[in-house]
């Protein structure tokens, strides 16, 4: 199975770089989020890619996609859906919103007020939608891409901090190198590759792919690292809010999902490495002493990963990553 992933991830992988250039770090983070059955705030400056990001990978998967253009006067109902009167069966009828897809896309998500953002809360976290006491079951996969601009700050909210807890990651594209930028203007000027983008695979066999990633082996050696790697976000001077135990979970999530895309059936200390900063930098709050000393909550995330200690004992059932890391391979 892990065979299959592999090559169904290249395909994706590949797709999405077409339209995304240069940025396969990217590219990863956004596919472990999706194997790891969670969700993915795109935050950087405008005309980077965030949205074409976006919109590649949920062109990639033959499955429902729906865009929802965040506005300050977006209501809740206009995501989640609204029950309307039938005169005819003389009942009400539910209209199911956007958020009643496989891959939803968020654009600006910062940009509706505080109520209408929370009505992605339960969607995220419990897969369901409630409406006027009905509970409607999302389908799976499911799977939010919300981007927002964080230096732009008239006519914005800021997400709330339930909210951002619930994105398993996030990731800044970042301007492309001068060698990526040329080819993207060699490549985009005259044409439009998301036009061509086909899919490369679709829903069922991404729940294939998913249900492949739960069986990866987690060692208690490497599930009391994570542990401790979260624990001590919470005693850092320089943060008022550390990572919540919801963090712990997708970072083990998002851990066995890189392991995955190594093709690996067990998860080592490196896979927690890689993808430790977008799954836990996001959530930090800094004090205001930390903020004006400049501190970031991603230097804080790699200075924990350099001091806490890394588990020696075998991360496998063969032990071979063990016996591997005291040879220095």
């Amino acid at each position: 199975m892990l065979a299959e992933l592999h090559t169904t991830v290249q395909r994706i992988a590949g797709n999405v770089e077409r339209v995304l250039v240069g940025k396969p770090d990217v590219v990863r983070i956004a596919l472990v989020t999706l194997l790891a059955e969670g969700h993915l705030l795109v935050e950087d400056v405008p005309g980077v890619g965030k949205t074409s990001l976006a919109k590649a990978l949920a062109r990639s998967i033959d499955c429902t996609v729906s865009r929802i253009q965040f506005t300050p006067d977006l209501l809740p109902s206009d995501i989640t859906g609204v029950s309307i009167y039938n005169r005819q069966d003389n009942d009400f009828e539910f209209r199911p919103g956007p958020v009643f897809a496989n891959i939803v896309v968020g654009d600006e998500i910062n940009r509706a007020s505080p109520k209408t953002q929370s009505a992605l809360l339960e969607c995220m976290e419990e897969h369901q939608v409630t409406v006027d006491g009905n509970t409607y079951t999302l389908d799976s996969p499911f799977m939010v891409i919300a981007t927002q601009n964080p230096i732009e700050m008239e006519g914005t909210y800021a997400l709330p901090e339930a909210q951002r807890d619930r994105f398993t990651a996030r990731v800044s594209i970042g301007y492309p190198d001068p060698q990526a930028e040329l080819a993207m203007v060699d490549e985009h000027a005259g044409h439009d590759p998301m036009r061509d983008l086909r899919p490369v695979s679709d829903a069922d066999q991404v729940r294939k792919l998913v249900a492949a990633v739960r069986r990866v082996h987690l060692s208690p050696e490497v599930q009391r690292y994570a542990v401790e790697l979260v624990s001590a976000t919470r005693r850092l001077p320089e943060l008022r809010l550390g990572a919540s135990p919801r963090s712990t979970l997708h970072l083990v999530r998002a851990a066995r999902a890189q392991a995955a895309l190594a093709g690996r059936d067990f998860v080592v200390p490196d896979d927690i490495h890689a993808v430790a900063v977008p799954v836990l930098a996001h959530r930090l709050v800094l004090t205001a002493e930390a903020q004006a000393a400049r501190r970031s909550p991603v230097d804080l995330i790699r200075a924990l990963l350099q001091r806490v200690p890394v588990p020696h004992g075998a991360a496998d059932p063969t032990g071979q990553w063990a016996r591997d890391n005291r040879a220095g391979r």
